[in-house]
């Protein structure tokens, strides 16, 4: 018998597809730390040997005013096992905990409740350092200038007082601008709301390959340097239970180069075939928190679903659209109309719309999770109450056709050959 099973939130969904059955196609982590120590060990040798600057202990002597910036819980950044590490190196360089302000790069995302800060940085951290959610407001930020290709460099203006700047991240591929990870928490992290629109809306001229940074979408956002400084980097490449296989640090160009280089065997998966039938989850929470997030899944199971094929998705989405302007645009606006206005002019958040009509426009999508079914079907997609029985649907006008499960689809980027 063929069990499936996919996570959904923070538990599973299963059922039996049998007699049929499927092949997995999943990242690699075999590397994965076995224990925390492991991870801690990990962090602490990158810290000690990083590449193209001091270490930071070094660097960090004489500084009075420092800024951590740590990812949000939409990642899976380890950071309540980073910043204890990165905490004692500064402490060790004579700068105590009273000096510290840690940023949450939320970009646009929503702002964290203080019970989520202190589950994402750790207790114990929680009561050491200021910790601040970043705000993308105009106000809030600071123009410094302005890149070649018009992005308006506007930052946090906590983190533009500070004398060192720490960036923290994990390494995956990103369809958006080839690979997440070191400037990314400058820009979006903590960067104003022109600044992000203005960066994202030059995927509608560029398409960059995913994993890879050379591109001029990640150009664009490493030009911001030129403007303030990332003095150190903490990169690391994490499993979907944030386990650190591997940690880099130094330059936020230099150690992130080669972060890339150590992160593209894990999540480029080789696949020899397009499927009739693609399941996917996005790997559970926080990855299918919400639909903004879950739909970097629903693009990478496109990838190895044929012309006409069908892709089923379980996202638990307990927090729906987690974007008020996408859901508005979704529950407002005809669809075609609006993939041509956007096409036309970039809308952060509404341009979730075109990645839903790119899959949607070739494959029927079936999602079971917690959006009320209207909501569904306005995005143009299928609801799902029951799996095993929408599986049925799917399958009872077909002849033995080719099935693909990606349980982490979120970290998970096929790359069909000869494609």
């Amino acid at each position: 018998m063929s069990i499936i099973t996919l996570p959904y939130g923070k538990s599973t969904l299963e059922f039996s597809i049998s007699p049929l059955s499927a092949d997995t196609i999943t990242y690699s982590h075999k590397n994965a730390a076995v224990s925390a120590d492991t991870s801690a060990s990990r962090i602490r040798h990158a810290l000690v040997e990083p590449h193209g600057t001091a270490p930071l202990r070094v660097l960090a002597r004489g500084k009075q005013r420092v800024v951590i910036l740590i990812s949000d819980g939409t990642r899976l950044s380890p950071s309540a096992v980073l910043l204890p590490e990165i905490l004692h190196e500064l402490n060790e360089a004579g700068v105590p905990d009273d000096a510290v302000d840690v940023i949450i790069a939320l970009g646009m995302h929503r702002k964290h409740t203080e019970a989520e800060i202190k589950e994402l940085v750790g207790s114990d951290t929680f009561h050491r350092v200021r910790i601040h959610n970043h705000s993308a407001a105009e106000q809030d930020c600071v123009r410094l200038g302005v890149t070649s290709a018009g992005t308006p460099i506007e930052i946090n203006r906590t983190a533009t007082k500070a004398d060192l700047r720490i960036a923290t991240g994990n390494i995956e591929p990103h369809a958006l601008v080839g690979i997440s990870g070191g400037v990314k928490a400058l820009i979006p992290g903590i960067a104003s709301r022109n600044c992000i629109e203005h960066n994202h809306s030059l995927s509608l001229q560029h398409t960059p390959i995913v994993g890879q940074p050379d591109n001029a979408i990640h150009r664009d956002l490493e030009e911001a340097l030129n403007f303030i400084s990332i003095d150190f980097l903490l990169n690391v490449v994490v499993d979907h239970n944030q386990n650190v296989m591997e940690a880099v640090a130094g330059d936020p160009v230099t150690a992130h180069r080669i972060g890339v280089t150590l992160a593209e065997c894990y999540f480029l998966v080789p696949v020899d075939q397009l499927y009739d039938i693609v399941l996917v989850s996005p790997g559970g929470h926080p990855k299918d928190i919400q639909l903004y997030q879950a739909i970097k899944s629903l693009r990478n199971a496109a990838t190895i679903t044929k012309p006409g094929g069908t892709i089923l998705m379980a996202a638990e989405c307990s927090e729906m659209f987690g974007n008020g302007l996408f859901q508005f645009w979704v529950e407002t606006k005809d669809r075609e109309h609006a993939v041509a206005s956007l096409k036309q002019q970039f809308v952060l958040g509404p341009h979730k719309v075109l990645h839903v009509d790119e899959v949607i426009s070739k494959h029927t999508v079936y999602l079971k999770s917690t959006v009320p079914q209207p909501l569904v079907k306005l995005l143009g997609f299928e609801p799902v109450d029951d799996l095993r029985s929408s599986f049925k649907h799917i399958i009872s006008n077909s002849v033995s056709p080719s099935i693909a499960v990606m349980p982490h689809g979120a970290l998970t980027y096929p790359v069909v050959k000869n494609n």
